[in-house]
């Protein structure tokens, strides 16, 4: 089971979370908001982190930029408001999952499982590892390195989110190939994701804004999904 971390300005709201996550067998530490919840991240080491955005000393999206520079633990963003830009500025700071309130605990608990499993995925042996594959574009301008995941636009290196990074290198791999929304989901976020389906359109959206004016190779087809187009 996993060590969890709950940070909510509201008891409440923790109490309940608690309540869950235990029965499921987990341990849980307790944080009434960002500036407690990165001493702890700074002392300790979790499996998983819960935490609201809006809350005092320390909003949710600065207390997540500051656990960034320490640690890569996954993190499920709870929020009392679901705007697109929420969820944006939550996924460009590299959270795992945003779920909005009032929720059932029982679902975030399916969450937590959810992210536990695609983060825990086993990589590849070394030993299977083969020449990086380089694809290039507009003579360059757009340039990917598969195989060690690296990304550059007129020159210079561009930095994504691990997400982005996937949904990127899978449409890359497979331009010119309509996929479904259901595919990309499926391949990217895995067979038992469990979030918004939004939430592929919201990194589609990221991914447009790291590729600049390489994102028009990024095609929205309509009742279907996207296709990536590019020789």
């Amino acid at each position: 089971m996993y060590h969890i971390l709950i940070v909510d300005d509201e008891s409440r709201i923790r109490s309940i979370i608690r309540k869950y996550a235990e029965f499921e067998g987990h341990t849980v530490t307790e944080a009434a908001d960002g500036m407690e919840a990165v001493v702890l991240c700074r002392k300790n080491t979790f499996d998983l982190i819960i935490m609201d955005i809006m809350m005092p000393e320390l909003d949710g999206f600065s207390a997540c930029r500051e656990i960034r520079k320490i640690t890569q633990t996954p993190i499920i963003m709870l929020s009392a408001r679901g705007e697109e830009y929420d969820k944006i500025n939550g996924f460009e700071l590299g959270i795992d999952d945003y779920v909005v309130k009032p929720f059932s605990p029982k679902e975030l608990m399916l969450r937590v499982d959810a992210v536990m499993k695609r983060v825990s995925r086993p990589a590849a042996p070394a030993e299977n590892a083969t020449p990086n594959k380089v694809i290039e574009m507009d003579n360059g301008g757009l340039k990917a390195d598969v195989t060690a995941r690296i990304v550059y636009v007129e020159g210079e290196r561009v930095e994504m989110s691990p997400k982005e990074y996937d949904l990127f290198f899978y449409m890359l791999t497979n331009r010119n190939i309509a996929l479904s929304r259901e595919k990309l989901i499926s391949e990217v976020w895995g067979y038992d994701f469990f979030g918004d389906a939004r939430t592929l359109d919201t990194h589609i959206k990221l991914l447009r804004k790291s590729l600049g004016p390489y994102a028009k190779y990024i095609v929205t087809l309509r009742g279907v999904g996207y296709r990536f187009e590019g020789n």
